[in-house]
């Protein structure tokens, strides 16, 4: 670029620094194939900035494989002119799944780690939401197009379960 511009490369450095320019950065992004997309994101949106009368919008997602590690040795604690030290070393415990609602009225967060990503876990995470939130509101759950959230036993449950309203990011669940 200096060359073709005519100045030294520090130049070049020096007008990207001042106008925060960062060409070697380069950010992603994925236009959805969905036909129904944009129906889909404003009926989202249109949940988060107005919420149904008598409803809890909560926005729901697993992050699974999260690794539960412990320091090897107990931390030593502050004192005078030292600061807190730990091991370098971890000691492993598995993994886990955590599965977390955000709710968008309040803030509030409703979660669990459970030691695996089934439809089962999924299953037991709605009954703690429903026994965590006010009888009389309707949930409306904005959830990803994950399998757990479509088995047929998940299916069924909410079936049984009127309150309960989904909202899926993604293509439609077949059926």
């Amino acid at each position: 670029m200096a060359q073709a511009a005519g100045v030294s490369a520090s130049t070049v450095g020096r007008v990207w620094r001042r106008h925060g320019l960062k060409p070697h950065r380069v950010a992603t992004f994925k236009v959805s194939h969905d036909p129904q997309f944009t129906e889909k994101l404003e009926a989202i949106v249109g949940l988060y900035l107005a919420p149904p009368d008598r409803a809890l919008v909560l926005c729901v997602d697993e992050k699974s494989q999260i690794q539960a590690l412990d320091r090897t040795q107990l931390w030593l604690p502050l004192r005078q002119g030292r600061h807190r030290t730990q091991t370098h070393d971890y000691k492993r415990h598995g993994t886990t799944t955590l599965f977390a609602a955000l709710s968008t009225l309040d803030g509030k967060v409703f979660g669990t780690c459970l030691p695996r990503h089934r439809h089962q876990e999924f299953l037991r995470f709605l009954r703690q939401i429903d026994a965590e939130t006010p009888a009389e509101l309707d949930l409306h759950l904005i959830v990803d197009n994950y399998a757990t959230h479509q088995h047929p036993k998940a299916k069924a449950w909410l079936k049984l379960r009127p309150r309960f309203h989904l909202h899926f990011t993604q293509p439609a669940p077949p059926g």
